[in-house]
């Protein structure tokens, strides 16, 4: 039996097993992105949460998706701005959200 023939076999099985473990994980960002299940409604929702203001009083100004995050700038009544980071809300983490972070700007 030829067991350089079998070394090289594993090892390119081995190889080949490492590949396709970090593919997924090298494309992440990229899935999370362009699978953004968020609407603007959930987005002012969530955050109006955090920041104790009732959703009827905030305005989304703009909002953009990079990874697995959003970031809103969101505008109240009041005339005051907040930024928001809502982390989730994808495929990957199958639509669920952590609590936004937001400060006022």
């Amino acid at each position: 039996m030829n067991y350089a023939y079998l070394d090289v076999s594993r090892r390119t099985l081995k190889q080949a097993a490492a590949v396709l473990l970090l593919l997924p994980v090298l494309g992440c960002g990229t899935v999370a992105e362009k699978t953004n299940l968020l609407s603007d409604e959930r987005v002012v929702s969530e955050s109006a949460g955090v920041l104790g203001v009732p959703a009827g009083e905030l305005k989304l100004v703009s909002r953009t998706a990079s990874g697995t995050n959003t970031y809103a700038v969101l505008r109240g009544k009041d005339g005051k701005e907040y930024s928001c980071t809502v982390n989730g809300g994808n495929l990957l983490t199958l639509g669920m959200v952590n609590p936004p972070i937001c400060q006022r700007k």
